[in-house]
């Protein structure tokens, strides 16, 4: 993988605080930073991902076509594979180049090139917003806003998506 396939694929943050799933908006075409939505919501689970747009939206609809081991995408096992994440109102599992789930056992989690800044911040009590827009604020690879949803009773609320000023 040569230099521009290795940046492509190295923007995001996620975090998850137990309640929250959050994701920076921050995608790049070549060596520019444009806006895109890493979010998406289906009935009672929100979906994020940490890879290219093509491969990410691949791993939904894998995952929303019934999530068949033996249909799990190709490009997982190439250096274009995306990581996916999935919160319900049970918890969050992620899928990282195999098609079995792993569960996210801690508090709090975060995932992407942004990740130790983000699990600092919510070490420190910050909620999955606030962890992805500090993560944004120190690592050149995050940023362009903050799209989030919350888990409440069972039920998916979306906040309202926080823009870069």
């Amino acid at each position: 993988m040569d230099g521009a396939e290795d940046w492509r694929s190295a923007i995001t943050v996620i975090a998850w605080d137990g309640h929250t799933l959050a994701a920076d908006k921050m995608a790049c075409c070549g060596d520019t930073a444009v806006t895109c939505t890493k979010l998406r919501r289906v009935e009672d689970k929100v979906f994020a991902w940490c890879g290219g747009r093509g491969e990410g939206q691949g791993l939904i609809a894998w995952y929303l076509d019934g999530a068949d081991k033996d249909k799990f995408p190709a490009f997982q096992k190439t250096d274009d594979w995306a990581l996916l994440v999935i919160a319900a109102p049970g918890g969050v599992v992620f899928y990282e180049r195999t098609p079995e789930p792993i569960a996210c056992e801690d508090p709090y989690g975060a995932w992407g090139s942004g990740r130790e800044v983000a699990l600092g911040a919510l070490a420190m009590g910050a909620d999955a917003r606030r962890a992805v827009e500090v993560a944004s604020l120190h690592t050149h690879t995050c940023g362009l806003g903050v799209d989030a949803f919350e888990l409440v009773s069972g039920d998916v609320i979306q906040w309202k998506q926080i823009k870069r000023a």
